[in-house]
């Protein structure tokens, strides 16, 4: 690796450079933790790996050769570390988990301020490349995917006035869902009964269809579509 201090410019600036690569596509798609939070994670991932790549820099000329850090206890710290700051990203709204991919992106772009720490040059690159291909065509990939959507659903009808189960499934099939579970809720204070089921579709327009059609349904009193995450 050398001592020359152009050495540590390069490590540096490449880290820099591949996490605001990666930090910029989060940014276009409005995530929490965008250009600046990976450009800061990786470029910290590889300054704190020249502390043991370039260890004879700053021990003791008397200690080199007698004294070896362990590179990888501190590649251990930094994903310790970094596991922290991804999940402060991962948001649950509901029943629905946001986040995850951000997450997953703070912790490959720790691993690659680590590998152009150490001077590990081409795995730093591909890894680089193949996670902006990852984050921006997969996403096309999975907006024209065939995938199966769930929500949630209640209906909630006047005790004296509720239609059978048979008619509610037959609504909710007639609009591409089917019904993988349902309970019963009957409340003698409100004079209410729910239906409570969970909703299989492959298609978040059918949950959309169906509630519009709930809007004008006789004898309902209420009714609640959450779409969760599979």
């Amino acid at each position: 690796m050398g001592s020359d201090p152009t050495g540590v410019v390069l490590h540096l600036a490449t880290a820099w450079l591949a996490g605001s690569l990666i930090g910029l596509e989060r940014s276009f798609h409005g995530r929490p933790a965008g250009f600046r939070t990976h450009a800061l994670v990786c470029i910290s991932s590889s300054l704190l790996t020249l502390i043991t790549t370039y260890q004879a820099e700053w021990l003791p000329s008397g200690m080199v050769g007698h004294v070896q850090t362990d590179p990888t206890r501190m590649a251990q710290g930094i994903m310790t570390g970094i596991g922290f700051l991804g999940a402060g990203v991962i948001l649950k709204e509901g029943l629905t988990v946001r986040g995850l991919t951000t997450a997953a992106s703070i912790w490959i772009t720790a691993s690659i301020g680590i590998l152009f720490g150490i001077g590990f040059w081409w795995p730093a690159v591909l890894t680089t490349v193949v996670t902006l291909v990852t984050l921006a065509l997969f996403r096309q990939v999975e907006s024209r995917m065939r995938s199966q959507m769930f929500a949630t659903h209640t209906l909630r009808f006047p005790a004296s006035s509720t239609p059978d189960e048979k008619f509610v499934r037959t609504l909710i099939e007639s609009y591409g869902c089917r019904v993988l579970s349902i309970s019963y809720h009957l409340s003698h204070s409100t004079e209410t009964f729910e239906y409570q089921m969970m909703l299989r579709s492959y298609s978040r327009d059918n949950f959309t269809r169906l509630s519009e059609r709930l809007r004008s349904l006789e004898h309902l009193v209420g009714f609640r579509l959450t779409p969760v995450a599979g």
